[in-house]
């Protein structure tokens, strides 16, 4: 038969393995939780004045770009005028010392100036030109 020592002994298993699996499911705890952070961007709301502002200052943007290379282009031509005017004058040099020699060998003498040049008009005076003011 079944002594106290063996009941005892079934008795003790039986509180263990009940204490075991108590423990286990408590360890575990209720249902897990998570913690989300979602990283959503929302624009910022602009006002009319805004949107004027950002439109000029591309405006803006695209005029100084625009006067930037016409800049560029009239520098550029610029250079090319100044060649074509260089090369002009040379050839006028060249001309003129040309002629020069010509006119030395068959001895022709070289004209006199026709026109006179003008005295340059001297500024009025400030003292007379206050004068004729008439008073305040």
């Amino acid at each position: 038969m079944i002594t106290n020592k063996n009941l005892l002994a079934v008795g003790a298993v039986v509180v263990c393995c009940i204490t075991v699996v108590w423990f286990s499911t408590s360890i575990q705890g209720g249902p897990k939780t998570y913690e989300l952070r979602p990283q959503i961007s929302v624009p910022e709301y602009r006002t009319d004045a805004v949107r004027a502002i950002d439109a000029y200052e591309r405006l803006m943007e695209r005029y100084m770009d625009l006067t930037e290379r016409n800049s560029t282009r009239i520098g550029t031509d610029i250079k090319d005028i100044m060649k074509k005017l260089d090369s002009i004058n040379d050839k006028l040099t060249e001309l003129s010392a040309r002629i020069a020699r010509i006119e030395k060998t068959f001895g022709i003498e070289q004209p006199k100036p026709l026109a006179k040049k003008k005295a340059q008009p001297k500024a009025p005076d400030k003292k007379a030109h206050k004068e004729s003011l008439p008073p305040l």
